[in-house]
């Protein structure tokens, strides 16, 4: 983590409860806002990005294309076209699909305590990762990341092994949200 960034507290209903600086919120386990964006290609394969090692948690693990928090005054959407612009170098439209909330005690001791709004996209490329960021972007069918979860569950992040099988049980509605 480079700098002092602020995250919006929330309650579970999602309502903002107030804010504070970005490790502090995960040194205490507090409840706060955040998304995490899954991007699909044509052939409806998903993206995903290798976390880079020296991330402040959960580096050299596979998740979704990009997540994140908003910042105090935006909203949820506006800060995943943001993430994905710094992150991925690119943005397309979104749509939000679900939200889920979940908590973790990463082994770095930090405490991931989220409320995570899900964003879909379908976006082909090109990308262009941010190396800090990223360490690589590849995109998988959903059978090869289901079965890499079910044999090495370890390389991907705790979030995204909550939110993949809300993704694989909503395909239909997503394949939907492409044709109209």
């Amino acid at each position: 983590m480079k700098q002092e960034e602020t995250l919006i507290l929330v309650d579970e209903y999602d309502e903002m409860v107030g804010t504070m600086e970005k490790m502090r919120v995960h040194q205490l386990g507090l409840l706060h806002r955040a998304f995490s964006v899954f991007l699909f290609n044509h052939k409806y394969d998903m993206l995903l990005q290798l976390r880079a090692q020296d991330k402040y948690h959960s580096g050299g693990l596979w998740t979704n294309a990009c997540c994140s928090h908003p910042r105090p005054g935006e909203s949820t959407i506006d800060a995943a076209h943001r993430r994905l612009q710094e992150e991925l170098g690119t943005d397309c439209p979104l749509q939000e699909l679900f939200t889920f909330t979940y908590r973790v005690k990463l082994p770095n001791g930090l405490i991931e305590y989220e409320l995570d709004h899900v964003f879909i996209g379908f976006h082909e490329g090109p990308f262009t990762p941010d190396q800090n960021e990223i360490d690589e972007i590849k995109f998988f069918s959903l059978d090869d990341i289901q079965q890499q979860i079910n044999i090495h569950p370890h390389q991907f992040t705790y979030w995204f092994q909550l939110a993949f099988p809300k993704i694989k049980n909503n395909m239909n509605e997503i394949q939907l949200m492409v044709s109209s």
